[in-house]
């Protein structure tokens, strides 16, 4: 006979309770869980660990008042510890993953776009750990301009008497319409007519 709801909300356990379970869950007896709770409480901010630990059971809460969980064994710490640490894991770690690229498209936009080469990892590796000379003139020892790094090999490979560096093909298209096409018209063709990032199309931009 399923229980009364004000009876499964109180058998949800304390955040106290939930937090003390995960300083000491190597008692549990199992191994992953453990190890998985141990992580959490060590490098998770309390604060960070809390919030998604509340998320969790507010969503108990609502399976509670929807007639999802009549059952109270179904609450019990044992049961739910497991879950909760899962779910706090979830939400507190990277949210990127390493995923299969099996559509035949080889440079796919939702997949991360092109994959770099080991040493462009190790040079990024580099520069994102130590200070670097990115906006400085060693030699002359004053600021200096980021893209000093990469115009002059973007000249020599395509021939131009000068280039800029944006983060993204919407920023470069302005640029191209701003520069060569200002109040002139501009052709787009069908292949173009995609949507990208954003849910908008290339004639949007342009426009």
């Amino acid at each position: 006979m399923p229980e009364q709801p004000h009876v499964l909300y109180q058998a949800l356990p304390s955040m106290h309770t939930i937090l003390d379970a995960f300083a000491n869950a190597a008692s549990c007896g199992d191994v992953r869980l453990a190890a998985l709770c141990s992580t959490l409480s060590a490098g998770v901010p309390r604060t960070s660990l809390r919030e998604s630990l509340e998320n969790f059971l507010n969503d108990c809460r609502s399976a509670i008042a929807e007639g999802r969980i009549t059952d109270v064994d179904d609450l019990s710490l044992p049961v739910l510890l497991p879950r909760l640490a899962e779910h706090a894991a979830r939400q507190t770690g990277p949210h990127l993953r390493r995923v299969l690229n099996a559509t035949g498209v080889i440079i796919h936009t939702n997949l991360g776009r092109s994959l770099l080469a080991d040493e462009a990892v190790e040079a990024v590796t580099q520069a994102a750990r130590y200070a670097s000379n990115l906006e400085f003139d060693l030699e002359e020892g004053i600021r200096g301009s980021r893209y000093v790094h990469v115009a002059p090999l973007i000249c020599r490979l395509v021939g131009a008497e000068s280039a800029i560096v944006v983060n993204n093909n919407a920023a470069a298209v302005l640029l191209v319409l701003d520069t060569l096409c200002r109040g002139r018209e501009v052709v787009v063709s069908r292949g173009e007519l995609v949507e990208i990032g954003g849910n908008f199309r290339i004639p949007a931009i342009i426009e």
